[in-house]
């Protein structure tokens, strides 16, 4: 069987993160909603996404195909479910299609036509852009039982102060000594060649993925993912960052989102608790206002390839575009459109051949390619956010 994984009517309110990839490959967790249904399924998948993503994110269709909306996070139940599909078959939880049967003659899919199978589960789904880093502790939880099953952690260094070590999990290259990891709040998963520096104190629920590495004195409270090849230092709370990104000196980030190839200044801060401890909205790309989030602690959602000076302060509930670059003393406003230079004294537009100049720099230091087609995706995120900037 082959199974597609769609972006559904979920992508424009995951904006600024879907500006440059899938709903698919969002982290969530340890993992990449990709990563895990491919885990869980036993196959490789290919996505359904914008045409201006598709070339770098191609779809391959087959005789029979199975459709998952990739909002969806999966689980031995709901994972059951799918691999048992039939023709005209289709699985929905509520009014939302969650996954489908078709063939390669189709040409058109009617769901009046199809036998509908209710999921009925209270599984995770990702809707907003702010339950990456809220629904993070439940989806640690999950990765980490996936990951972990039936296998044997690397031995914990005798230098290492440990509370819960059973619900510890070191991967082989991972280096560690003088650190305190208290589990007994969540699991701490630790990948693959990461390291964790001296004098660092974290709880879980935490995941530090391959080539991840924490600074020395790092204070990490749960629920936190650091991607791959990301480094924190200072304060982090509650926040994923995708993978590639620095947040590496003093300086805190609290419940925040960031993307990849972004690097936050030495002792920039974000507020995650307004004055007034009201609710904190966010600005949303689907009705172009700032819209209810329902939670009282909400920081900064920093999208691919941003970056910030030194001494940067974010406000509560503060969106960053994608390719922004923000400097100077004072609150930069809460939101800042992609393809942004400047700060609270007012922004001008970061052209692309000197944003990819820079890209170009960064990523050949990780020794990654800037491909035409990551230009090519980027050309079109400047041109689809113009109408944000002031130009």
């Amino acid at each position: 069987m082959n199974y597609i994984l769609f972006d559904g009517p979920v992508r424009n309110a995951l904006l600024p993160f879907t500006f440059t990839r899938p709903v698919a490959d969002i982290r969530i967790g340890i993992l990449t909603i990709r990563e895990k249904w491919e885990k869980y399924l036993g196959y490789t998948t290919t996505t359904i996404t914008e045409d201006y993503l598709s070339e770098k994110y191609p779809m391959v269709e087959m005789e029979e195909n199975i459709l998952i909306n990739a909002s969806f996070l999966p689980n031995e139940v709901l994972v059951e479910m799918i691999k048992s599909l039939e023709k005209n078959q289709a699985i929905f939880k509520g009014d939302e299609v969650v996954a489908f049967y078709t063939n390669d003659t189709q040409e058109e899919v009617d769901f009046d036509t199809y036998e509908i199978i209710d999921y009925n589960e209270e599984g995770l789904r990702i809707e907003y852009t702010w339950d990456i880093f809220a629904k993070n502790d439940a989806a640690i939880r999950e990765d980490f039982e996936l990951l972990t099953e039936d296998r044997i952690s690397q031995p914990i260094p005798k230098s290492v102060n440990v509370i819960n070590p059973e619900n510890i999990f070191i991967e082989k290259g991972a280096k560690l000594e003088f650190v305190t990891l208290n589990a007994s709040t969540g699991p701490i998963y630790i990948g693959y060649n990461s390291e964790i520096m001296e004098g660092s104190v974290i709880r879980g629920p935490f995941a530090l993925c391959e080539e991840a590495q924490v600074k020395l004195a790092t204070k990490v409270y749960g629920a936190t993912t650091v991607g791959p090849h990301s480094r924190i230092g200072g304060e982090v709370n509650n926040s994923v960052l995708f993978g590639y990104s620095n947040k590496g000196h003093d300086g805190f980030l609290g419940n925040s989102v960031l993307g990849e190839w972004c690097n936050i200044g030495a002792d920039s801060n974000n507020s995650n608790l307004k004055n007034n401890y009201e609710e904190v909205r966010l600005w949303s790309y689907e009705t172009e206002g700032f819209a209810k989030t329902g939670l009282q602690f909400c920081g900064l959602m920093m999208g691919d390839h941003s970056k910030c000076g030194i001494n940067t302060m974010f406000n509560t509930g503060t969106v960053v575009g994608v390719s922004t670059n923000i400097f100077g003393s004072g609150f930069p406003r809460n939101f800042v459109p992609s393809f942004s230079w400047g700060g609270a004294a007012g922004f001008s537009t970061y052209i692309t051949k000197k944003a990819f100049e820079t890209a170009r720099i960064v990523m050949s230091r990780r020794h990654v390619e800037f491909t035409e087609e990551d230009a090519r995706i980027l050309e079109h995120v400047f041109e689809e956010t113009k109408k944000w900037r002031k130009e």
